[in-house]
């Protein structure tokens, strides 16, 4: 069985940093985590590409829903490209239309936007009207690297039969499991085939605090002894 993947979520320098010492494979770089990560500036990327040599994969959310309008597209794309330029490695977003289905027509502009970067679709997937529906399309999308989920919108520990579920129907190389997530879902995520985890608060006391090195290197042994 491969290594797992830890991506760890970073809202400045001093995160990233933290997060590399920690033993972190990969960044999720966000800001505003009170909105549930909205699009950080391009200063912040650039300023973490200078010190940190993990791969920043970067928020492009402009709102705190999960729907996009035009204006916020057009806004969006401009961002990826300063973003890519500051020395991303590649984006998290997606989208749901009014209704809660994929929305595929703003999902893929952003896809094209970002080219040839890869991307993660994040966790709007959880909040579809029909969640099996979401994954089916989504998964059909080019540079697709991750999907963010867990598996409901209350955590990974309502969602588990979901994660499950996907894994069963070979969903699992693509699984970033992430969202309440505990140690205690890591044996039977690993067990399904999940390959790739993703920890904001677990490694930090709060949101007012920084990434804590302990902390992740704590979940670095969580996963690599399973």
């Amino acid at each position: 069985m491969t290594a797992p993947l830890l991506e760890v979520i970073a809202l400045d320098v001093r995160d990233a940093v933290a997060a590399e010492e920690g033993g972190a494979d990969r960044l999720e770089v966000v800001s505003d985590m009170a909105s549930g990560g909205l699009t950080p500036s391009a200063d912040v990327v650039a300023a973490i590409a200078e010190v940190c040599s993990l791969p920043q994969m970067v928020m492009l959310r402009g709102n705190a829903g999960f729907t996009a309008t035009a204006e916020e597209l057009d806004r969006l794309r401009e961002e990826a490209r300063e973003l890519a330029k500051a020395g991303a490695g590649g984006f998290v977003f997606g989208f749901l239309t009014e209704e809660g289905t994929v929305d595929l027509e703003a999902t893929e502009a952003l896809i094209h936007a970002v080219a040839p970067l890869p991307w993660t679709f994040h966790r709007a997937v959880d909040h579809a009207a029909d969640v099996r529906a979401a994954w089916r399309a989504v998964r059909l999308l080019p540079n697709l690297a991750t999907v963010l989920s867990s598996g409901s919108p209350k955590g990974v520990g309502e969602g588990l039969p979901v994660l499950r579920e996907r894994t069963d129907a070979g969903d699992g190389e693509i699984i970033l499991a992430g969202g309440g997530l505990k140690e205690e879902h890591v044996p039977a995520l690993r067990r399904w085939g999940v390959r790739a985890f993703h920890i904001g608060s677990p490694a930090r006391e709060s949101w007012a605090h920084p990434v804590d090195p302990s902390r992740v290197r704590a979940w670095r042994q969580i996963l690599d002894s399973v």
